[in-house]
């Protein structure tokens, strides 16, 4: 399959042995690379921002002749994520995507596809849900999943969103798993913001992305078997048992699937989180997606002042990973949790992240304090300046001088 001809800065790689090429190219650009660079067979449509970009890219691809595959446009989200959960069921590798309450208006096809094993890959352009219409990112929309048996991950750089892209598919269609994976791209900061990226080539991809194959669970006359049946308190438990022992063996299968990665692209770094300046810290900042390019920028700063602060990125949010935060954390005077979502209610009213968190580190014989912050929501820049605050914060915390039972709404106005 030659590379396509979409009007986008390029430089080939001088002589390199790898073939890949170097593009100037948003988040969403990026994730349609990874979908043609995969032989996506089946894809479905319905525009709602910032994910329809991905929608017009992958059309673009497809007129110009460097993409094959069926597209779709459906009339409703939930029509487009059915379509390709039948695809999935009888062998079609797929993709999908949504943004906002978008993703919630496909909610019953997205339970149900976890549950009957279809290991699609879906892209979320994180995104408000309405009302008041906010357009920007928060990660209320793809967080909503995170009980259901989707694996769920989040990028920072559009480098990341195609890599990672590639490396749900060989973990969801690992005959181990067989579960779906949502890529959550954050709205606008990740999904039209340019940078250069690395695209591999076909043969390189093709070495580390076997074909989908479904073996006797696919949907065949001459395999006569049955999806999606009634089964009610005769089989649930023992459904939702195998659903668990898939979700357990997913981590596994990441570990492996980055090794690899890792040894063919020469990139990819560790699986599930990403530790920044963490040597030596005495306090750690804690976040997902774009945030950590303020909190990078902050720690740097905070590094020249003498401030041992460091960061740890969580990359997959589903399978949740407690043992490497755990490793990461373990030694720290206290931790601050920055949530891009808000989870009313609950203990401590902190976000999902800062929940999961102060779960994770209770097991610990000397956990750190752990503050949660809620900021950036609906968009909203965080800056450096807010990153700055929230670390005294912590250091706060470490000292006794912050109550850690309470969470912190950070550049609110009063």
């Amino acid at each position: 399959m030659n590379p396509p001809k979409a009007a986008t800065a390029r430089k080939q790689d001088a002589g390199g042995p790898s073939g890949e090429t170097e593009e100037l190219i948003s988040g969403s650009e990026a994730i349609a690379h990874a979908v043609r660079l995969a032989d996506v067979d089946v894809i479905t449509a319905y525009p709602i921002r910032p994910y329809d970009t991905v929608m017009q890219y992958v059309s673009q691809l497809i007129s110009n002749g460097d993409f094959d595959c069926e597209f779709i446009v459906a009339e409703s989200e939930h029509s487009q994520f059915e379509i390709v959960k039948h695809a999935s069921a009888v062998g079609a590798r797929v993709f999908c995507g949504s943004s906002g309450v978008g993703w919630f208006y496909a909610f019953e096809a997205l339970a149900v596809t976890a549950g009957l094993r279809l290991p699609m890959v879906a892209m979320v352009g994180n995104r408000a849900l309405d009302d008041p219409g906010a357009f920007g990112v928060e990660h209320n929309d793809a967080l909503a999943v995170r009980d259901l048996g989707w694996l769920l991950c989040w990028v920072e750089t559009a480098q990341e969103a195609l890599d990672t892209a590639l490396i749900a598919y060989r973990v969801a269609e690992d005959s181990r798993v067989m579960l779906p994976c949502a890529i959550s791209c954050d709205g606008a900061f990740l999904t039209h913001s340019q940078a250069i990226v690395k695209v591999p080539s076909q043969e390189m991809v093709d070495s580390f992305l076997p074909p989908y194959d479904r073996g006797d669970k696919q949907l065949h006359p001459d395999n006569p078997i049955t999806i999606a049946p009634q089964a009610n308190e005769d089989w649930l438990m023992e459904m939702r048992r195998q659903n668990d022992m898939a979700a357990r063996r997913a981590r596994g299968v990441i570990i492996e699937a980055y090794e690899d990665f890792n040894d063919k692209f020469g990139r990819g770094g560790e699986p599930f989180i990403e530790r920044y300046m963490m040597e030596d810290a005495e306090i750690a900042l804690v976040g997902m997606g774009t945030l950590a390019m303020p909190v990078k920028v902050a720690v740097r700063k905070m590094r020249e002042q003498g401030k041992k602060v460091g960061f740890v990125r969580v990359r997959w949010f589903r399978p949740f990973p407690a043992i490497e935060l755990q490793d990461a954390l373990g030694g720290m005077r206290a931790v601050g949790v920055i949530d891009r979502d808000y989870s009313f209610g609950s203990a401590f009213h902190s976000g999902t992240l800062g929940t999961e968190l102060r779960s994770a580190l209770y097991p610990l014989e000397k956990s750190p304090k752990v503050a949660t912050f809620i900021a950036g929501l609906g968009g909203r820049e965080v800056t450096a300046d807010n990153v700055g605050e929230i670390a005294d914060m912590v250091f706060g915390a470490a000292e006794g001088k912050l109550d850690d039972q309470d969470t912190y709404w950070i550049g609110v106005r009063e």
